[in-house]
């Protein structure tokens, strides 16, 4: 018999009036990912199911009028997922990114979700995915904190200081309750202070601007780096404090002793091992390793520097006690995130369960009866 099909729509501010903003429920959403991921209860894009995503990047030129041409972080994505465990939901996150958008009044990415029936195609949920995107990324190098941070960390430098590091700094602080201060340094010092006048404000964490990147590693005990792609960072291994942990949500280079000498563990190494799977069937090999936040490690692991990916950590592995995370107070951590649809089926399928129980949101009618049946 054929079958009426709704599915709930939620705008951004039904999302938020769902919980997308309760920092604590996101870290746990999100360690809860990392163990299905470590588990294997997962699938994503690709034939080995663990792309980042399917793109559409733009040519430089074009015969036709119409059809978009190269600029700054112009793009389009899709990041379809199946995630297990209690979600048991397929979704994909689609993405359109544009760095003159800014210009017109928007983000600069545009982003939503749909969540999907995993028997049968039926979309369950289409949401504004802007916020989910934000919070799941803040929510991952907290997990890193939580599990791999010294526990007595005071210090907290925050490198970048646009939105998507707002959403980690603010995640970040809520698993090292010992922390008294934060550090801010970004390109345009205006923007640094008002992160910091937010924190003493919101968080009641006293906020420094510093126009010093050398002074602020030497000071932190935990770094979140999440800057800008225009003008890169660069970090020196005698920079970095004793017992301190650097959070990689954005790309940055280093010398070659800030990753050699030093403890990386990864999101989920597999997905790291899909990039460099397609980076070998890229172009350009080392233009790819150029442009996603694990190149550096990729080119040294390439070089027989560090140790390979197949021997590396997944925090998963941390977190179900399979692998060790930090050994000792003196050693220094590097945590690299790249990003996962996983996490934002999670969070999308949480938000939905919230508005399916609060009356949150707008059925939208896909058919009554299905054209194509009958």
């Amino acid at each position: 018999m054929p079958k009426k099909t709704e599915f709930l729509y939620l705008s951004e501010s039904n999302v938020i009036d769902a919980g997308v903003l309760d920092t604590k429920r996101n870290v746990e959403i999100a360690e809860e990912v990392f163990t299905l991921l470590s588990k294997g209860d997962y699938l994503m894009g690709g034939s080995n199911h663990n792309s980042h995503g399917l793109g559409v990047s733009f040519p430089q030129r074009s015969p036709f009028p119409n059809m978009p041409v190269a600029g700054p972080d112009r793009r389009f994505v899709a990041m379809p997922a199946y995630l297990g465990g209690r979600f048991d939901v397929c979704g994909n996150k689609w993405y359109g990114s544009n760095a003159e958008n800014k210009e017109k009044g928007l983000p600069r990415s545009i982003l939503t979700l749909m969540l999907n029936d995993k028997e049968t195609g039926e979309p369950l949920s289409l949401m504004s995915a802007n916020l989910i995107s934000a919070c799941r990324t803040g929510a991952i190098p907290a997990v890193a904190t939580k599990y791999l941070a010294n526990p007595d960390a005071e210090v907290c430098a925050v490198i970048g200081c646009g939105p998507i590091n707002k959403f980690c700094y603010q995640s970040i602080v809520s698993q090292a309750p010992n922390i008294k201060k934060a550090i801010f340094y970004n390109r345009t010092v205006e923007k640094a202070q008002q992160l910091a006048d937010w924190s003493a404000e919101f968080l009641g964490i006293k906020g420094i601007v510093s126009t010093s990147l050398e002074e602020t590693l030497r000071e932190s005990d935990i770094v979140t780096i999440a800057a800008s792609r225009a003008k890169p960072l660069y970090l020196k291994n005698e920079w970095i404090k004793k017992g301190s942990i650097i959070l990689f949500s954005g790309p940055a280079n280093a010398d070659r002793a800030f990753w050699e000498t030093n403890k990386i563990i990864y999101d989920h190494v597999k997905l790291h091992e899909n990039y460099v799977a397609e980076a070998e069937t890229s172009v350009d090999k080392q233009a790819y390793y150029d442009g996603v936040i694990g190149g550096p490690i990729y080119k040294l692991i390439d070089e027989g520097k560090i140790e390979p990916l197949i021997r590396s950590t997944s925090i998963g592995d941390v977190i179900l006690k399979e692998k060790e995370g930090r050994t000792n107070k003196n050693e220094k951590i590097i945590f690299v995130a790249c990003g996962m649809a996983v996490f934002d089926v999670a969070l999308g399928y949480d938000i939905y369960q919230k508005a399916l129980e609060k009356g949150i949101g707008t059925n939208l009618l896909l058919w009554d009866t299905p054209y194509m049946v009958k």
